[in-house]
């Protein structure tokens, strides 16, 4: 296949601004959000943020030991073993919820000017077109200001927190082109993550410092409470003067000149030094060889209309994961678009943002978020331990150092816990070698401990159970009341399968108890041959048909060997009919199309991964839209990546479709 025309073919072009997608650059551990400009000028125009983020920028609201889990009053039950934090108004709570928070690191835009030095509005700034260049990585916009065009290239340092910009305009040669490099406050603004994703403009409570200038660059040092980093702005080969314009808001002034480059570089200590041209080659060069060496699909030549739309979302999924998805740490939901949830990451979503990595022969970028759980173990065991269990009990929501944070459902999802065990897993079919096992020996072993403690024994029907004391992937079911959900249930037998695997294939023995939860857990729950969500709920879609249809996913996300697929294909066709979809998220889509594949349903699939529904819209910068507060979702382009590969190893499209695939994992769960 000819990967650099398909790529080309779906490369984002915009011709007028669309304010719920702007385009991004960065490298999987930082992220660089711009306008139409390339760069960040005009921020009030969109309703997506721009902003710039990393994975080590966090910063708590008064130091990072203002209040912890023990000052938030908490109820329980069961004589205390789950805690419940509820809902309240208190303080020590909020703080929790909000902190530590992703540092919105700075925002880099342009100042124009007319010939009387007075700046010009945006209505005076016309975007012309805005190519993202996807083969290599590099954002073209061309845009005019009062009639003069203006040229810039935007790239982002492969290896470090550096954007590389280069302007051509006439505009430069008449001084009316500046760069304005602003600070915002660290502050959340709401104590709704919903509420609070718009950068604070706030003067106190954080410093802004030059430290060292020179003709050709400038460092500046930023500090708020007890966090701390550097910026350097760098136009080497270039004259020009950077001056400091408000408290937190500096301006580099280009001299006379028909072109301008320079970077800027974030770090927490000292910042790398490289140039422009370094950054656009190292650029070119990773994005060359992420397209050429990953795994590739292409439907042109399918009779489907459909096709050309699913391919272009495929062939964006991947560039968005490699910059959002693919860091040091689990991402955030909205990657380093912006700020949800504080900019913390949900544990139970790590699986659908990155198990498509192995899948598509990418499995190194997997590997770089799972050394986090190594780091963070002990963190998990404090947690199984204070609650009675053994082993390691891996959080919900967490910032980088894995503290779990307050919330009355959090406490209560246990999904994520197998997750740990199939992304082992993905890892190993991707490198199947004995540094692979033994890398991941500890945190398998950890992990496996809690969910065996965690199953409960019924001596009167002589069974593993589980709950109540939880609450399933489907959010909507009250803790105290779920019991046995089907789709935990399931992937509680498939963990404990891959760990008792892992143990034979280290030559190690298997504990007995294990086995013997394995062996002895209940059945998922059925009725009327369609499965629930969990055993006490009886409604069979009625009142619960909203949120997550999660008890579909034990058949497709998982093997489903306890499944009986005539069951699973009711309740696929019933959640397709009753399900209320705008209540969905976009992981739904790619989950039942997972199920309709492995049950041998190919025109289902496609239709799950194409249904128009809201938050199944792809936008044109690729990100999966849910509503205005949530404009990128990428737990849903993860997961459609994950169910295409699954597609592929299954020879799961229908008649009339043309699949060319190169370096797609053949083997699944």
């Amino acid at each position: 296949m000819n990967r650099k025309r398909i790529i080309a073919k779906h490369s984002p072009v915009l011709t007028k601004i669309d304010p719920r997608a702007p385009l991004s650059v960065g490298n999987g551990d930082f992220g660089f959000v711009v306008d139409f400009t390339g760069l960040q000028t005009f921020p009030d125009t969109y309703i997506t943020p721009l902003n710039t983020l990393s994975n080590w920028g966090w910063h708590s609201t008064g130091g990072k030991d203002r209040y912890r889990l023990k000052d938030t009053a908490m109820q329980t039950f069961d004589n205390g073993k789950y805690p419940l934090f509820p809902e309240k108004k208190e303080e020590a709570y909020h703080w929790l919820r909000q902190n530590p928070h992703r540092i919105p690191l700075g925002q880099l835009g342009f100042r124009f000017t007319d010939q009387n030095n007075q700046v010009i509005s945006q209505h005076q700034v016309k975007p012309i077109r805005q190519e993202l260049d996807m083969w290599t990585g590099v954002i073209k916009s061309k845009f005019a200001v009062e009639n003069e065009q203006v040229f810039v290239q935007t790239a982002c340092d492969p290896k470090t927190d550096t954007i590389a910009v280069t302007i051509e305009s006439e505009l430069l040669k008449q001084g009316r082109i500046g760069i304005e490099l602003a600070f915002p406050s660290p502050e959340v603004s709401d104590r709704e993550w919903e509420n609070a994703i718009s950068l604070v403009w706030k003067e106190t409570g954080h410093f802004s410092k030059q430290i060292e200038t020179s003709s050709s660059s400038s460092l500046i040092e930023r500090k708020m409470d007890d966090s701390y980093y550097l910026t350097k702005l760098d136009w080497k080969g270039f004259k020009g003067k950077l001056v400091k314009v408000g408290q937190h808001v500096f301006q580099l002034n280009p001299d006379a000149t028909s072109s301008f480059s320079f970077t800027m570089c974030f770090a927490e200590s000292e910042p790398e030094d490289k140039d422009v041209d370094q950054v656009f080659q190292a650029n070119d060069e990773y994005w060359s060889m992420f397209w050429q060496e990953g795994g590739f699909v292409s439907f042109e030549g399918s009779k489907d209309r459909r096709a050309e739309e699913l391919e272009r979302r495929v062939i964006l999924s991947q560039y968005l994961t490699a910059i959002h998805s693919a860091g040091s740490l689990p991402p955030q939901e909205t990657g380093f678009m912006y700020n949800s949830w504080f900019g913390k990451f949900h544990l139970e979503m790590h699986w659908w943002h990155g198990a498509h990595f192995p899948l598509w022969n990418r499995v190194h970028l997997l590997n770089r978020s799972m050394d986090w759980y190594m780091e963070t173990l002990p963190e998990a065991i404090a947690l199984a331990e204070s609650q009675g269990y053994r082993g390691a009990r891996w959080p919900k929501m967490v910032a980088k150092e894995g503290k779990q944070t307050p919330s009355p459902i959090a406490p209560g999802l246990i999904w994520q816990q197998p997750h740990i065990l199939s992304l082992a897993e993905l890892c190993y079919q991707a490198n199947p070698t004995m540094e692979t096992l033994k890398l991941y020996k500890e945190l398998v072993i950890q992990t496996a401990e809690f969910m065996v403690s965690f199953a409960r024994f019924d001596r009167e029907r002589n069974n593993y159970q589980l709950g109540p004391g939880l609450i399933p992937a489907q959010e909507c079911h009250a803790m105290e009341e779920s019991l046995n959900p089907t789709f935990e249930l399931e992937y509680w037998y498939e963990g404990l399968n891959i760990v008792i695997r892992w143990m034979h294939r280290l030559g190690e023995e298997v504990p007995k108890e294990w086995i013997d939860v394995r062996d002895q857990l209940t059945s998922s729950p059925v009725e009327n041959g369609v499965y629930l969500a969990h055993q006490n709920c009886n409604k069979t879609f009625q009142e619960k048909n909203y949120d997550h249809p999660s008890m579909v996913g034990a058949l497709g996300v998982l093997s489903g060997e306890r499944i009986d697929r005539s069951h699973m294909l009711a309740t696929l066709k019933k959640v397709q009919a009753t399900w209320n979809w705008e209540s969905a998220w976009g992981w739904d889509f790619p989950m039942c199309a997972m199920t309709a594949t492995y049950l041998g349903e190919k025109e289902l699939a496609i239709e799950f991964l194409l249904m128009d529904q809201v938050k199944n819209t792809y936008l044109v910068n690729g990100h999966n839209y849910q509503h205005d507060a949530l404009t990128a979702y990428l737990p849903g382009n993860g997961g459609l990546l994950i169910a295409i590969a699954r597609m592929i190893a299954t020879n799961g499209f229908p008649e009339g479709w043309r699949v060319r695939a190169e370096q797609i994992a053949n083997w699944i769960p």
